[in-house]
């Protein structure tokens, strides 16, 4: 955004009063406009936003190009006869437009009044940045607020169809208005890497994707790339129409090279050609399991899963947990076999695909473009079997998933058949592990180099020292020791404390540690739920460090790793339930639509109630425990939190027998 001011910001609109803070993302400076009959600042915000568009400020906010946004350029559009109006007046039609727009938005076929092409304004949109509008990564502020351990997880006391009188109540609205853009400028700051890319893109490429998510930024640059290379406009690109294809049979498209030896995949590849998929309604359309040598591997439509009985694998001095992925898998099935959308020019397509997978070969990962062109790598497929994409081509997606499968599943088969012994441990969509003796490695090896030659793909290898498995998508896996100087190594050892490190005759040695699914606790996306962080910790370091449950928990005194976080849906209401110790009886809450706790010896219970039904009701946390609604951080000595422990042993001793509770691979090895 180079020298522009950078001004974060949140409206509020009710009946008879609005009002909008600014931050200044640098200075930390808050200004504030509101329009009521007490005080009306019409004319003094038109004058401060005249002054910011011709400075070229940058307005920064969570879902503004939607809505606040919204109601900005329709005030400037309409300054002049706004001005002659009462507060009143003005507020009235700005609550009647907010509402258009609210509801508008769940209508199809709703357009916007402003698309942001249109806007007078400079807008960056950390909802849509982050794609947190899509539905499997949906998050609002309120959420994000408990996922980065906001020291303030407020929502509003007062009902937006609520008229504001007193100045008591434009004091609270303010306020809550205020946290909602401290918070926001927090989500960005977090952002910055982001931001600072999609500046660094819109700059280069001339295209607007400073508020853009990873699957429009794929879209626009191929588009653009695809474009320059057929001599067209990215417009006439993204208007070009896929060919309806009501149903594919997948014989039709399995490649010639995927055959198999043994009865088991040879069924596998018989369902496959069995299968025919209406594009119309793939929900369920495909799906297949077997148990193979103790490992139960499921195939759909998307990919193939598959994993050992839960407990945790070791290497040792004669077995070792060999890793290995396909390198950009997805992308790659397209581009060694010349698959592109069947709309789209096919040598075209294919050469500007092949050349992103290449470029991004030369490139060090440290270098953005390296990121940019394994989005557009990944998107690329994804945007395949998005129907509102000009990219879209159910046939192509069907080609690359079910083949992807199949392919996989032929160097499944070989190891297992060649290889005395192995193990099969885990297979997901684009890599397997798999236990060996250690002195089949170099025929491991071999039989990858054949794969690899049969399939013109490529396979990336590792070697975890242990594998705690709870299923496919949930496990911690810590590889092999590697080796480096002292310097790297004490960087690696303050940046990963998590890691194992030991310094060792072979010289300053470190494992990484990776965890997937229940067990991730560091870095987590901020639309994953982080609730009850202190049990995933303490499961890691007991598998990992050897540091028992107790050891740990009455070390970490973080109060945000006991806190969990509760949403409920529009059905539904929280009510925080209390007993009354003087007159025994009960006191009922209303809590927010999300709200955090964290177990206490003393306190409430939280219950999910039905809006329709108040009898239909369901505990937030099952067992006898009690909570504590943590939504205001609230600073003490440690002891004085009063927390459960008891209640996090339990759940931490059950999560560890889960996994410990398994040990058929001894039995089998």
């Amino acid at each position: 955004m180079g020298q522009s001011r950078i001004l974060v910001y949140d409206i509020e609109v009710f009946q008879n009063f609005f009002c909008v803070v600014y931050q200044d993302y640098n200075t930390e400076q808050f200004e504030y406009f509101m329009i009521h009959h007490i005080r009306n600042d019409f004319d003094e915000f038109i004058d401060y936003m005249r002054k910011e568009v011709k400075n070229k400020s940058w307005f920064v906010g969570f879902n503004n190009l939607d809505y606040d946004a919204q109601i900005i350029e329709y005030m400037i559009d309409n300054l002049e006869s706004f001005s002659k109006m009462t507060a009143e007046k003005i507020c009235s039609k700005l609550f009647i437009k907010s509402n258009e727009i609210i509801h508008g938005r769940r209508e199809d076929g709703f357009q916007l009044p402003y698309p942001e092409f249109k806007m007078k304004t400079k807008q960056l949109d950390i909802f849509k940045l982050n794609h947190w509008d899509n539905l499997a990564k949906r998050a609002s502020l309120k959420w994000t607020q408990f996922t980065t351990d906001w020291h303030n997880l407020k929502e509003s006391d007062i009902d937006f169809l609520d008229t504001i009188e007193t100045k008591e109540q434009i004091k609270d609205v303010l306020n809550y208005c205020l946290n909602d853009v401290k918070s926001t400028r927090n989500v960005t700051k977090m952002s910055n890497k982001l931001i600072q890319l999609r500046q660094k893109l819109s700059r280069e490429y001339n295209i607007n994707l400073h508020s853009a998510s990873e699957p429009k930024i794929s879209k626009e640059l191929f588009s653009y790339f695809l474009g320059k290379k057929l001599g067209v406009s990215r417009k006439e690109i993204k208007s070009l129409e896929p060919i309806q294809k009501d149903m594919i049979k997948v014989e039709d498209i399995i490649l010639p090279y995927v055959k198999f030896n043994t009865p088991v995949f040879q069924s596998v590849l018989a369902k496959f050609k069995e299968c025919i998929i209406f594009t119309n309604n793939t929900k369920g359309g495909f799906k297949h399991s077997i148990n193979h040598m103790g490992c139960v591997t499921d195939y759909g439509l998307g990919g193939i899963h598959g994993a050992r009985s839960k407990g945790v694998y070791e290497s040792d001095e004669e077995m070792i947990i060999m890793s290995s992925d396909v390198t950009s898998f997805y992308p790659n099935l397209a581009i060694r076999n010349g698959w592109s959308p069947e709309h789209i020019p096919n040598k075209e397509f294919c050469d500007q695909y092949e050349w992103f997978f290449e470029e991004r070969k030369k490139i060090p990962k440290s270098d953005p473009r390296n990121y940019v062109y394994k989005i557009i790598l990944n998107s690329t497929y994804g945007l395949s079997n998005d129907k509102n994409s000009y990219l879209y081509d159910p046939e192509l997606t069907m080609k690359i998933t079910m083949n992807g499968q199949l392919s996989l599943s032929m160097l499944y088969e070989m190891i297992l058949e060649r290889i005395p012994d192995a193990v099969p441990l885990m297979q997901n969509t684009d890599g397997l592990e798999t236990l060996i003796p250690r002195k089949y490695v170099d025929e491991y090896m071999k039989i990858c180099k054949e794969w690899e030659d049969t399939t013109q793909l490529l396979l990336e290898h590792d070697t975890y020292q242990k594998l705690i498995l709870a299923d496919v998508n949930n496990y911690i896996a810590v590889y092999e020791y590697k080796y480096t100087d002292k310097e790297t190594w004490e960087q690696l050892k303050k940046d990963n404390p998590f890691w194992l490190f030991k310094i060792t005759p072979k010289g300053f040695g470190y494992a990484p540690a990776k965890c997937k699914g229940r067990f991730e606790f560091e870095g987590l996306a901020l639309h994953k739920n982080k609730s009850f962080l202190v049990i995933k910790k303490a499961v890691f370091n007991y598998f990992v460090h050897g540091i028992l449950p107790d050891q740990y928990i009455y070390t970490n005194q973080n109060i945000f790793d006991y806190c969990g976080g509760v949403r409920i849906n529009a059905k539904q209401k929280l009510i925080e339930v209390q007993l009354d110790r003087e007159s025994g009886r009960t006191i009922e809450k209303k809590q927010q639509k999300i709200t955090r706790y964290y177990m206490s010896n003393r306190g409430s219970k939280l219950f999910k109630v039905s809006k329709e039904d108040n009898s239909k009701k369901m505990q937030v946390e099952s067992d006898k425990s009690m909570c504590t609604v943590f939504n205001e951080f609230i600073e003490k000595p440690f002891t004085d939190y009063d927390i459960n422990y008891q209640f996090y042993l339990k759940k931490i001793e059950a999560e560890i027998d889960k996994i410990e509770g398994s040990k058929q691979y001894k039995l089998f090895l």
